[in-house]
């Protein structure tokens, strides 16, 4: 009998066990795929270095109102191109008609008694002329008269502010482009400043990157650069535009524009990643470094590490040997290759093995 039990016991503990494994493989296999936002990383060697940047458009516009009003009409969708001038946001404004209304009833009347007024002069004028009133009442009439008329002129001038309060009721397109987000939806209400919508202008691009400290002597204006745009396995070449003087609150990155120069821009968006490549003589005699950001770090216990995304789409955590830290990027000695898929930030928790999505 003891036997028996003990033979009952592992045969239930068995079925236990596949029971579990076999939940935990369906839970596995039922796991949402988690959406990450990955970038490569910043790389640089003694013939030059290399930064992770980002495509955006040479100018964009916020589009938002200085009066306060019910959003009646949105007249472009995410998407849209428009043309400069062309309207995009109506406000409400009732409020602003009727005291248009009011001002040009002001105006009629200030144009009458200024009539009127100028009538007088010119008879007391005449009188004047024949001694039949004094000086006295002759310039009373005069300053009547001058009164008036700068009613009149008071009048039309707060006719011209109404106008411009009206203007901005009726938001236009500052430039050609294409309408990029929006914010806010017909019935709510538009506050002074509050962005509506955000637009791009059409076919002029830039790349955006910045500079760790360490390289800002080897950079200058007009300097020559590679992109590479991987989604599109595209190179390109740039020049490097802008260089800001100053890291003041960006952690000892530089900011960066280079203008690029192509001419099939058909399938370039804004917001794609790239890797821009100096070619600079670096004068030190260290090897190539690869440098992450610091928010990519993962910590377990004492180790350090870094998740990226695999030929698979799956995340696989990479254990790495840290160097020195500049401003917001951190030396990686071991552990990374250049041409790694590093995660940024994800939507979820990450573990090795799940299934990801990049949104970039």
């Amino acid at each position: 009998m003891k036997i028996s039990r003990n033979a009952v016991l592992g045969i239930i503990a068995i079925s236990l066990f596949y029971s579990c494994s076999s939940a935990d493989g369906q839970q596995e296999k039922g796991q949402a795929t988690v959406k990450v936002e990955t970038y490569s990383p910043t790389q640089s060697g003694n013939d030059g270095f290399y930064l992770s940047g980002e495509i955006t458009a040479r100018q964009t516009a916020v589009i938002s109102t200085r009066m306060m009003g019910f959003i009646h009409k949105i007249h472009s969708k995410p998407g849209d191109k428009v043309s400069a001038g062309q309207l995009l946001v109506s406000i409400s404004s009732d409020e602003i008609r009727a005291k248009k209304a009011q001002v040009q009833a002001m105006i009629t009347e200030a144009e009458a008694a200024a009539k009127n007024a100028e009538r007088d002069y010119e008879r007391f004028r005449t009188l004047h002329a024949q001694n039949s009133v004094s000086d006295k009442e002759l310039e009373n009439v005069a300053l009547q008269h001058t009164s008036m008329q700068a009613k009149v002129e008071m009048a039309h001038q707060q006719m011209n502010e109404v106008n411009a309060m009206l203007a901005y009721t009726d938001i236009r397109a500052p430039f050609a482009g294409t309408i990029t987000q929006k914010m806010m939806d017909e019935g709510s209400m538009a506050h002074p400043g509050m962005p509506i919508l955000m637009m791009e202008q059409n076919g002029e691009w830039q790349i955006v990157a910045s500079v760790p400290e360490s390289y800002i002597p080897y950079v200058k204006v007009g300097d020559a650069a590679r992109i590479e745009i991987k989604s599109l396995g595209t190179t390109l070449t740039g020049k490097v535009s802008e260089l800001s003087p100053s890291a003041y609150r960006a952690g000892g990155q530089y900011a960066l524009k280079l203008a690029i120069d192509t001419q099939d821009q058909t399938n370039i968006h804004s917001g794609m990643y790239v890797n821009v490549f100096i070619p600079h003589k670096v004068k030190t005699d260290t090897p190539s470094k690869i440098l992450i950001d610091t928010n990519s770090l993962v910590y377990r216990d004492q180790l350090t590490g870094v998740y990226v995304v695999n030929d698979r789409n799956e995340a696989s955590l990479h254990w790495v040997r840290l160097g020195k830290t500049v401003g917001n990027q951190i030396e990686v000695l071991s552990g990374l290759n250049a041409n790694d898929k590093v995660v940024l930030r994800a939507e979820s928790k990450l573990y090795n093995g799940v299934k990801v999505s990049t949104s970039k």
